[in-house]
């Protein structure tokens, strides 16, 4: 089966497209919110809103963790600071590490990164913030490897699109 030009496209270069990157990790911030927020509240059971008041907790103290998980406009608007700045900040990480791969090894890597970055957040950084550990599931797990995985794909595509229209320029 022929590769299309999207599966075999491999920047060139010493440096990855990085505006691609921050709208990767904006696009992948953006799935990871609405799949992780929808599941807790499906099949976890529990508020749509506990996810943001664990992300604002990083700044605003244990104070804001449910219970009650209701929704309020400063928690809620801290919890999406400090979300996609992080999506930002990753998506600048993965594509220094993927821009040289074709796409299928960059949506290996996107998943491996999404699955390292659940491992530090709730394994490594409950030190600092305890309150992670009670997201240690299947969940929040499936989230991040879905977050590794579209910030690769949609950075390669972003990517790919800026550097076609740098040809065509």
């Amino acid at each position: 089966m022929a590769r299309t030009r999207a599966e075999t496209y491999v920047e060139r270069g010493s440096h990855p497209h990085w505006m691609p990157a921050v709208w990767g990790g904006l696009i992948a911030g953006v799935v990871f919110l609405i799949v992780e927020m929808a599941l807790v509240a499906t099949i976890g059971g529990e508020s749509l809103w506990g996810p943001p008041r664990m992300m604002a907790a990083i700044v605003l103290g244990e104070g804001v963790l449910p219970p009650p998980a209701t929704f309020d406009f400063g928690i809620v608007m801290t919890a999406m600071v400090v979300h996609f700045a992080l999506s930002i900040i990753l998506g600048l990480v993965l594509a220094f590490l993927i821009f040289r791969l074709d796409l299928t090894w960059a949506l290996a890597v996107g998943v491996g990164f999404g699955l390292a970055v659940y491992l530090v957040n709730f394994y490594i950084f409950t030190a600092a913030f305890p309150w992670f550990a009670m997201a240690r599931n299947g969940i929040t797990l499936f989230a991040h490897l879905l977050f590794g995985f579209v910030l690769a794909w949609s950075y390669k595509a972003l990517a790919r699109r800026e550097s076609d229209q740098q040809i065509e320029a």
